[in-house]
């Protein structure tokens, strides 16, 4: 057993360094390797495969809403990404440049995509025609780069994986009615996949999309009380239709401008599991995008007729449509229990003689190590409840962190005392609209504008900063 909880105490305490604790997960749970390329990471099989569940369930809720998968190239003209200018402005410290196509100096230098805006709009301005061609629900699976400087696995990296959904609509209200339901995708998502309760609200000005009218998002706030930014969906209003010149006949037979949105998550959706439900022996992945939603443990499996039962409940499971890995190598069951604990796996089975001569088994459940005995003829039945019961449970826990997290302030010395005897958190405060007021809040008090949540409350008449008439009550927060 040694070896085993050297295994474990290789993670750094979250408590004593959670930046620390964070990176021996994503290395130690073998989610991620660095690479020769500064800033970009390889995402291992185990990692992906948390990608592949999250990409398999988004993109069924996108097709159910109509939308199609298309892709477009990496590359974009710098005269093409210079026909949106405050676009442009927003993403110029953070592009990559391509400036040489094999020996030969390009007349035009390439950007290497960090959003594709510009491209979806070259392709509507030469397909679309008539309103009978809208609405254009599209989107993409593929990867991005920008050129981060301060980088960390799965939250910042120069390269990253997303998806971004673009459309296309014949009305300002069919655009806005498709930029809130994507944000609620999003946001059921977060709650019902990955048992991670989120605020929705809409981005300030000052902190929206380059190019958008309106910048749409969910915050979530993660263990150690920092915000996460987890999604966000864009109104563009007309903007780029007109920068690209893009027009339709309309129904009154004359020319008219088209209204697009733009949404989108990454890979650092991950990065927000580990940071919400992580502990101290490792990770604990939500059930719905976990690899492996069970593993099986046989018990002095040496001995006749265990691996045999254990193979019968493998087949079981694996029927039952549940993602079950029977672990029958010649490490000791100490030893496994402690790397699927790393590993987060939702609910263990233990299986051994005294087990079978009861006709029944272990089931362990990741978060809170609660035992149960389940009769083998109730597997199936009884390891669903489990896995039920483990996203529930992180659930719950997550949103008690997150309320016991957040904080209601009227004034900026409120705010500063409840952060530095309480730590980091979600604050509620007023504001009056005024983006002086804003950044004052960020250089007193260190929290920024994370939303100005849909569901309002009125804490105070005034703003928490200048102590003019309120406007609306915002979210503020330290932020990854």
């Amino acid at each position: 057993m040694a070896k085993d909880k050297k295994m474990v105490d290789a993670i750094t305490s979250m408590d004593e360094d959670f930046a620390k604790w964070y990176t021996d997960i994503c290395m130690k749970a073998e989610l991620v390797s660095y690479t020769s390329v500064k800033g970009c990471m390889v995402i291992r099989p185990y990692g992906y495969a948390i990608w592949e569940n999250i990409q398999h369930i988004l993109d069924t809720k996108f097709k159910e809403l109509g939308h199609e998968n298309v892709c477009m190239p990496m590359f974009i003209p710098e005269s093409l990404l210079q026909k949106e200018k405050d676009h442009v402005e927003g993403f110029a410290p953070e592009v990559a440049w391509v400036t040489y196509g094999g020996s030969e100096k390009l007349e035009d230098r390439l950007c290497v995509r960090p959003t594709s805006e510009t491209l979806f709009c070259e392709h509507y301005a030469n397909i679309v025609h008539s309103y009978r061609d809208l609405p254009k629900l599209y989107n993409q699976w593929v990867s991005v780069v920008r050129w981060e400087k301060t980088t960390r696995p799965f939250l910042r990296s120069r390269e990253f994986l997303w998806q971004e959904g673009h459309t296309i609509h014949e009305t300002p209200e069919e655009a806005i009615e498709e930029t809130e339901r994507m944000l609620n995708v999003y946001a059921d998502f977060c709650e019902q996949q990955l048992a991670m309760p989120v605020v929705k609200g809409r981005k300030t000005e000052s902190d929206k999309f380059a190019g958008a009218e309106a910048t749409y998002a969910i915050e979530a706030l993660m263990h150690d009380g920092k915000a996460l930014q987890a999604g966000t969906s864009h109104y563009f209003g007309d903007g780029f239709a007109k920068a690209f010149d893009i027009t339709y006949t309309g129904r009154d037979n004359k020319l008219a401008h088209p209204f697009q949105t733009s949404w989108g998550v990454t890979t650092r959706l991950i990065g927000a599991v580990i940071m919400t439900h992580g502990d101290d022996n490792g990770l604990v992945l939500p059930p719905a995008v976990a690899p492996v939603q069970v593993v099986i443990v046989p018990i002095a499996q040496h001995k006749e007729g265990v691996l045999d039962k254990a193979n019968e409940l493998y087949n079981t499971l694996k029927n039952a449509g549940i993602r079950v890995k029977l672990d029958d190598s010649e490490q000791s069951p100490g030893w496994k229990f402690a790397q699927y604990e790393m590993k987060g796996v939702p609910v263990r089975l233990e299986i051994g003689p005294k087990d079978i001569e009861n006709d029944q088994c272990v089931l362990v459940t990741r978060h809170n190590r609660e035992k149960v005995f389940c009769k083998l003829g109730e597997l199936v039945e009884t390891v669903n409840e489990r896995l039920q019961a483990v996203h529930d449970g992180l659930y719950a826990k997550a949103l008690e962190n997150r309320e016991r997290r957040t904080y209601v302030c009227k004034t900026l010395d409120e705010i500063t005392k409840a952060l530095e005897e309480k730590g980091d958190g979600f604050v509620k405060a007023m504001w009056c609209g005024d983006e002086a007021c804003e950044d004052k809040v960020k250089e007193l008090t260190g929290v920024g504008s994370r939303c100005i949540p849909f569901e309002q409350e009125e804490i105070a008449d005034t703003c928490v900063c200048c102590g003019k008439p309120a406007k609306h009550m915002v979210l503020w927060g330290k932020a990854y």
